[in-house]
């Protein structure tokens, strides 16, 4: 995989560079949905993302937040998952918190992912068995185990509905941007954990996932079931991300507070 994985950084550099371009610039915002922002970064990322890895891969499949789905994916063993802007509601606010998300997976099971922060110049990279990379450093998640200790990345909008405030006084709660984003920061080692309750879809996770398996962590559903990706449902009910040590403590209080 370490051609997949030099197409799929130079992939997140190309959709990276568009929506550097367009970072605190001018340009409309529409809603896709309520609290749902689009932009022309996202389109254009997109674009650009499709046109490396496609000429590079042509026989493989494509799953991206800004292209219409397809069913041709279902039937291909390979399929590249793509975020071109995970974080645009934090990119409207000119919140550096948000990337670029590549991820090529295989039969179901992801085996190349990155995501790319240009607005911090941070390119976060891995393949399977290859461990985890930030700008060339590798990088591993931490070996904390102790939850009050823990810093725990929370969703913005999540935190604001209400979602975390059972879960505050048991350990450090710190709002952050894109769900890929925080991923990518526990991959790093910057943060402890993450997860949600709220279903997530799979190019929100899928390089994450990647990321955060191959610096020595653990990513499931909320449930505690392993990740599959490529499916023809792409929501994912919730998430827990979180070093080897954190994940059991993190699942247990999930348990314990949601009544599961």
């Amino acid at each position: 995989m370490e051609r997949e994985l030099e197409i799929a950084v130079k992939a997140a550099r190309a959709g990276g560079a568009i929506v550097r371009k367009y970072y605190k610039g001018d340009y409309e915002v529409h809603e896709k949905a309520p609290d749902n922002p689009l932009t022309v970064a996202d389109t254009e990322a997109d674009e650009a993302i499709k046109r490396v890895l496609l000429t590079s891969f042509p026989d493989d499949g494509w799953l991206s937040e800004e292209t219409r789905d397809s069913p041709a994916r279902l039937a291909k063993s390979r399929v590249w998952i793509v975020d071109p802007l995970d974080g645009t509601k934090e990119f409207t606010q000119h919140i550096p918190e948000f990337c670029v998300c590549v991820a090529l997976v295989v039969d179901g099971v992801v085996q190349v992912g990155v995501s790319y922060n240009p607005a911090e110049e941070k390119l976060f990279a891995a393949r399977r068995g290859g461990g985890t990379t930030l700008n060339g450093r590798a990088v591993s998640c931490t070996g904390k185990s102790a939850l009050a200790d823990a810093t725990v990345l929370a969703s913005r909008s999540e935190d604001k509905r209400g979602e975390w405030n059972a879960y505050k006084p048991l350990m450090k709660v710190k709002p952050t941007g894109s769900v890929a984003y925080k991923f990518a920061l526990i991959a790093a080692g910057d943060a402890d954990a993450t997860f949600s309750l709220t279903p997530k879809n799979e190019w929100d996770i899928c390089a994450g996932t990647m990321l955060v398996e191959e610096a020595g962590g653990v990513v499931t559903d909320r449930f505690g079931r392993p990740l599959t990706f490529n499916n023809r449902e792409t929501l994912l009910p919730g998430l827990i991300a979180a070093g080897p040590a954190l994940w059991g403590p993190i699942r247990d209080v999930i348990k314990k507070e949601s009544g599961e």
